[in-house]
């Protein structure tokens, strides 16, 4: 029990830190962030996605001095998020490729096992949010992706810091053929990892800033 807490830590440690995966970015898909699949992540889900991680952090200290504290610290937050997004999918292609599912008991007992690792359901809230940039309602979306990153690493022999798992999803993001918004970088299907384009002009999409990343 004790090795799948530390686990679960360490691979978010590991995607959160995680390079950004490469394709041919353009704007052949208006409104688009991505398209993973054929499917799109639009803007608006992104914005959305951003707009929770900024709430919780703003209901998470005690002023707004602190809040800005918050948000220079998480300045990448918008790509980092569009990246996140990404790699949820190409996972859970890698691991349907390989036959792999998760139960809501295994999310479940993970869940609990790490909320008395660091304290209580509120404090893997606070660790999760501030660690790895995942809103409170996201939580057990993001640990159903750690088991199947456990169980996908373990299928194939190895962890998630190493080459054959990386592999893995550089397969399932091909056959994804990820296509990123090029104003968000691009899709490094080699890497798995999503590499900055130098855009100065994008700005970063911050809740109650008005800031607009088109």
């Amino acid at each position: 029990m004790h090795r799948r807490r530390r686990t679960a830590l360490l691979l978010s440690a590991a995607i959160a830190a995680a390079p950004v995966l490469t394709a041919c970015g353009n704007d052949a898909h208006p409104g688009a962030a991505a398209v993973v699949g054929g499917q799109r992540i639009t803007v608006a889900q992104l914005e959305t996605r951003v707009n929770e991680v900024r709430a919780a952090q703003r209901a998470a200290v005690g002023d707004e001095a602190q809040y800005a504290q918050v948000i220079a610290k998480t300045g990448s937050l918008t790509r980092d998020t569009l990246h996140g997004m990404v790699l949820d999918r190409v996972l859970h292609r890698a691991a349907q490729d390989a036959g792999i599912s998760v139960t809501r008991k295994e999310v479940q007992e993970m869940r609990d096992g790490l909320q008395e690792q660091v304290g209580g359901a509120k404090a893997l809230e606070t660790t999760w949010l501030q660690q790895y940039g995942v809103a409170p309602q996201r939580l057990e979306e993001n640990l159903r992706l750690q088991l199947e990153a456990q169980k996908l690493a373990a299928k194939l022999g190895t962890d998630t810091s190493q080459p054959a798992f990386w592999k893995a999803l550089s397969d399932a993001s091909q056959k994804l053929n990820v296509d990123l918004n090029p104003r968000y970088g691009s899709w490094d299907v080699q890497r798995s990892s999503r590499v900055d384009a130098k855009t100065p002009w994008v700005r970063e999409v911050t809740a109650g800033q008005g800031e607009q990343t088109a």
